[in-house]
């Protein structure tokens, strides 16, 4: 891997990882639609790499909101009690996260073996494209974010889970999710942001300690991990800060369009090859 694809990589990551666009299904796009012939084992072990760009972006955007969950965190151990909605909250994204650990350890071989093709990509961008579209149009948007209960966290949880399959987008299918329970795409978005942090925290973990154990792949080297990390957070950063100012007066639809017009060329590029 050159340092040119590592950078390039690492901004797609970071502008689709929010947007809701599919960050997976875009990683899986690029070498494609580029021609780049990148090993598989490779290309997932940079991909975890790059995820941990955009983790370090939400941590530091939403910095203050994290330092308040830690601290609710230890005022529950202290007082044993769940008072507040800010004492919830880190419980919340706790339980949400919790479907797409189990899903992703059961099903990750077989993810990768059956749905991580451009075929599949562009069949699942279109399809969670209309989804998105009609839940988007057909759903109130007056709940806050300090009504979430712990069914909304587990509704938004499991489609977190679908989120694996690439092309689906895990901002995209969280956020439906939200706004599905009726949530504003404000605080619907900012949910989906904050119950990142342990899903993409702990995939990076897991990566890491196998870097640590097994050393890097061949073909790419400490510097490609550290730029494209690097291009991964600072585009992350400013998707983030973005995306949050839009739904504030904007729908979904601007993305559903994007996504549908890109599976139908995938699709018809997959198949004429």
């Amino acid at each position: 891997m050159s340092i040119f694809q590592a950078i390039v990589l690492g901004i797609v990551q970071g502008l689709t990882e929010f947007i809701p666009v599919s960050s997976s299904g875009h990683l899986v796009l690029t070498p494609w639609l580029f021609g780049w012939d990148l090993p598989d084992e490779l290309g997932k072990t940079f991909d975890v790499a790059l995820h941990l760009g955009t983790f370090f972006a939400v941590l530091v955007y939403f910095r203050a909101e994290v330092a308040g969950l830690f601290s609710a965190v230890f005022r529950t151990f202290s007082d044993r009690r769940l008072v507040t909605f800010e004492d919830r909250l880190p419980w919340l994204l706790l339980l949400a996260s919790v479907p797409a650990a189990v899903f992703g350890l059961v099903g990750e071989d077989f993810i990768e073996e059956n749905l991580d093709r451009p075929l599949s990509v562009g069949i699942t961008l279109g399809l969670f494209g209309l989804l998105m579209l009609y839940v988007d149009r057909s759903s109130k948007t007056s709940r806050k974010l300090d009504t979430t209960t712990w069914g909304d966290a587990m509704f938004i949880g499991f489609a977190q889970a679908i989120a694996l399959a690439p092309g689906t987008s895990r901002s995209g299918v969280t956020l439906t999710a939200g706004v599905y329970r009726e949530f504003s795409r404000e605080d619907a978005v900012r949910f989906s942001f904050l119950m990142s942090l342990p899903v993409i925290g702990g995939a990076g973990l897991l990566k890491g300690a196998e870097l640590v154990s097994d050393g890097f792949p061949a073909g790419i080297g400490v510097w490609q991990f550290v730029i494209g990390i690097t291009a991964s957070f600072l585009t992350g950063y400013a998707a983030v800060s973005w995306l949050l100012r839009f739904l504030r007066t904007r729908t979904l639809v601007p993305f559903v369009i994007y996504r549908l017009v890109l599976s139908a060329i995938v699709i018809g590029g997959a198949l004429l090859e």
